[in-house]
């Protein structure tokens, strides 16, 4: 049972689907975190295989008074998709995918993967933008925004959304869009999962047949970082790039004495044809003697590398936002910190914007960071709990000392909990406004084990 008055059975006829419970065989895989450091144990897990058992399982959880969770990707850094003693929805048995080729639109899964989903639409010369890894879920990327590989060309993901559809706390089942509950769509994209269980999204297509991408790394050194941002902020928008500083892995193509050396690992991707692509990345090519060259023409999907759900993920702390410039000084201050710590793992990771993303105003969708220039990400690995507040010292620390006064933060990056990191998230007319929807489809504030908006009635 869960709770006093759910049995498993019941739940079961009610949803359809798989009902997992402690101590069958698949519990333990299937409450596990693509985020390290969490253990948590619901009371059932309940992985509908279509709209009608989505609705189902949120009913008996608003009915029985029992704590929800959503779970798609599971890749979050605050482990909101999986909850203690609750019910877990788990949305991976949702993973239709209807492409419309004359259309240039799809309408996909909630369970999908970006990996799955990009794959299947490559086959037809098509894409979607999400993130930078195959394994995340569509959902979770998609409502916090979705900063990826060709957010400079054709914008965020919740850009390209075109309608979803929506379980809502009080079981209603909703088809939405910019003319139909335009504030839901609004909220959607950008507001994470407050407002609803999205098991369809409607995704707009753009032709990609092929890219020019991969890794380029180079030696951290503050000017090569400088440079690096500079190129990245002048180059065409058909170019994205991910400028991750950090030590050098011992991966193959690394050679064995720089191994543990600070580098940038850059990950570009020029979205179109191979010689304007090459002249794209000509001036990174040119910054430095590269460590490691593997960009080069490729399909898409080959900028998602293969990704293990069962590989250990580490334990970590980190803040993300935004920044005006990386300059000299900036990046002399990232080569300083990073120097000083002994963290296995630590990295500063810098995404120029701009480009299409700041084409679109600020209040057009509930991500709403549109002007700024770069976001940052500090993140440390824990290997401990007695290591946990010098390594959360030192990601403060280097935070604090980058900061230009730029207000905001990626809700899709946020890993700390609370209501005050949730609200870091949006500029306060945005906030003021998802309060108030969220007060319109979640009264009781069902949907919260997430960066919650509570609901705010007249906000």
């Amino acid at each position: 049972m869960i709770g006093t008055s759910i049995q498993l059975s019941q739940l079961r006829s009610a949803t359809g689907g798989a009902v997992i419970a402690p101590g069958d065989d698949d519990y333990d895989s299937a409450r596990r975190l693509l985020a390290g450091g969490f253990d948590r144990r619901p009371a059932v897990i309940v992985r509908p295989d279509d709209t009608a058992g989505v609705a189902a399982a949120v009913g008996i959880a608003r009915d029985g008074g029992i704590s929800l969770s959503v779970r798609a990707g599971g890749h979050g850094g605050a482990g909101h998709a999986v909850i203690d003693d609750g019910l877990v929805v788990d949305l991976r048995g949702l993973t239709r995918l209807d492409v419309d080729l004359e259309g240039r639109t799809a309408w996909a899964g909630g369970g999908l993967t970006a990996g799955a989903y990009t794959t299947a639409v490559a086959e037809h010369g098509l894409a979607t933008g999400f993130g930078d890894t195959g394994s995340v879920g569509i959902g979770g990327i998609t409502l916090g925004g979705g900063v990826g590989h060709l957010s400079r060309l054709h914008g965020l993901t919740v850009d390209n959304l075109l309608a979803a559809e929506v379980v809502t706390a009080d079981g209603r089942i909703l088809r939405v869009d910019a003319d139909t509950e335009p504030d839901l769509f609004w909220a959607l994209r950008g507001g994470g999962g407050n407002f609803g269980v999205v098991t369809r999204f409607r995704y707009r297509l753009h032709e990609l047949p092929s890219v020019v991408g991969g890794l380029l790394l180079l030696p951290a050194t503050a000017e090569n970082i400088a440079a690096f941002a500079a190129a990245a902020a002048a180059a065409p928008d058909e170019l994205s790039t991910i400028a991750t500083v950090m030590p050098a892995p011992p991966l193959p193509f690394v050679p064995e004495h720089l191994r543990g050396q600070l580098v940038i690992m850059g990950t570009l991707c020029y979205a179109g044809p191979d010689a304007a692509g090459q002249q794209a990345v000509a001036p990174f090519r040119d910054i430095a003697a590269p460590v490691a060259d593997l960009v080069r023409p490729m399909p898409y999907p080959g900028l998602f590398p293969p990704d293990d759900p069962d590989m250990p993920r580490p334990v970590t702390v980190g803040t993300t936002g935004y920044l005006d410039h990386v300059d000299l000084a900036t990046a002399e201050t990232i080569v300083d910190h990073l120097s000083r710590s002994d963290a296995p793992l630590r990295l500063v990771q810098l995404r120029v914007l701009g480009g299409a993303i700041s084409r679109v105003s600020n209040d057009a969708t509930a991500y709403g960071h549109r002007a700024a220039n770069v976001m940052v990400n500090v993140v440390s690995m824990v290997l401990g709990p007695q290591d946990r507040p010098a390594r959360q010292q030192w990601v403060d620390d280097l935070t604090t000392a980058l900061d230009q006064g730029v207000p905001g933060s990626y809700v899709n990056f946020v890993s700390d909990d609370g209501p005050e990191h949730a609200r870091s998230a949006y500029p306060p007319a945005t906030w003021d406004r998802l309060a108030a929807i969220k007060a319109v489809y979640d009264p009781a504030n069902l949907f919260r084990s997430n960066h919650n908006i509570a609901p705010v009635v007249g906000s």
